[in-house]
């Protein structure tokens, strides 16, 4: 039988040390073992931040610590522009717009990135919004968002600049402080090669001035309360303990290895995904790509949603399919989490098997190839 491979963007293979670690028996949270893991974990999410704020952890999805974003930062009737590039963008209005903001929605084309000019023309007829939110990678379409260049101009506003860092956070660099970002929300079951069930959030001091005038309605998700915990090494309210002991291992891991070698890693093997695609000849969907997945077009006449369970039933590999208007339209195939690059030999030889079988008219074994010489030219 063969063994189940995850190559969804979300959640991703877990680095082994950390399995190992969170099989030992459970530390209780309050003791000093507990607090030495945390004062550990508190030091190196900084550092792959790019923070001197203190990064909170919370027992949360992703999709959590970005309602807690809202919920802290901002009170009924406040105005957001809403960066909708797909799916998790529509998302933070979503939240938006259940907590009583007024959505000013700046929709972007899917498989495009946001541009700086994009974001000046809504923000001048919008001088009164509170915030912009936005994604750094916009998953369901593997499309990295250029935050460096947008915050140099946000931080010229009154407005805070709010990322969503799920998918980007561990796969490619982010400096939060240097760059001028207000507010990051990520989660574990991406880059940090973990589990889901951990989120976390970090506001600069521009976000923790907002936070304190906000009038939305909070208890688990009040971030002052868990800032005030997080400084003596303890949590507000039970913590995910064994998921926080592997994150401890995880971030070792970036530390021994050093985060740009992981970052250059990921860009390789995104680079190679990518040269096999087109060696099949298949068109890839995003625009500015992801380092963290490649997004392919599926070839005419032939369902993207069969690709994906065909993979699944006959080949034991999770790779995602589009979502909402790109369902059945694009596949998606991650190389985040505890990977390399025999695993992406193997999920594009299926690949190639699965396409083929369903008629479409690909070159034989030309994926692989270029995958292969990409993999050993950057290695």
């Amino acid at each position: 039988m063969l063994k189940t491979r995850l190559f969804t963007p979300g959640p991703t293979p877990v680095l082994p040390d950390a399995l190992r670690v969170m099989s030992d028996p459970i530390l209780h949270h309050r003791t000093s073992d507990f607090m030495a893991v945390l004062e550990e974990v508190r030091a190196g999410l900084k550092d792959l931040l790019g923070t001197t704020q203190e990064v909170l952890v919370l027992a949360s999805s992703g999709t959590g610590v970005m309602e807690g974003a809202v919920c802290n930062l901002f009170s009924a009737g406040d105005k957001v522009i809403v960066v909708r590039g797909g799916k998790f963008g529509e998302r933070w209005g979503e939240i938006a717009r259940a907590y009583g903001l007024v959505e000013v929605a700046l929709d972007i084309e899917a498989g495009r990135a946001p541009t700086v000019d994009d974001l000046k023309k809504r923000v001048s007829e919008n001088l009164d919004a509170k915030a912009i939110l936005l994604q750094a990678c916009e998953t369901s379409t593997g499309v990295d968002f250029p935050i460096e260049e947008i915050a140099a101009y946000t931080r010229t506003l009154p407005m805070l600049l709010v990322v969503d860092a799920i998918s980007a956070i561990g796969i490619s660099p982010f400096e939060m402080d240097r760059w001028g970002v207000d507010a990051v929300v990520t989660g574990s079951q991406k880059g940090l090669m973990l589990p889901p069930g951990l989120g976390f959030v970090c506001l600069n001091e521009r976000a923790w001035e907002f936070q304190e005038k906000a009038g939305l309605p909070r208890y688990y998700f009040d971030f002052a309360k868990e800032r005030q915990s997080i400084v003596k090494n303890q949590t507000a309210y039970t913590p995910a303990v064994s998921l926080i002991v592997g994150l401890r291992e995880v971030l070792r891991f970036f530390k021994k290895e050093g985060k740009e070698k992981i970052f250059r890693n990921y860009q390789k093997m995104s680079a190679a995904m990518r040269a096999a695609a087109q060696a099949m000849q298949l068109e890839l969907f995003a625009k500015r790509p992801s380092p963290g997945l490649v997004s392919i077009r599926v070839p005419q006449g032939i369902d993207g949603k069969k690709i994906v369970k065909q993979m699944r039933d006959e080949h034991q590999m999770m790779i995602a399919g589009g979502q909402g208007a790109l369902s059945g339209k694009i596949i998606r195939i991650s190389c985040m989490g505890h990977m390399d690059g025999f695993d992406l030999i193997a999920v594009f030889a299926a690949l190639e098997n699965v396409l083929r079988s369903q008629g479409a008219k690909i070159p034989f074994e030309k994926g692989v190839a270029a995958l292969e010489k990409e993999l050993l030219e950057r290695a």
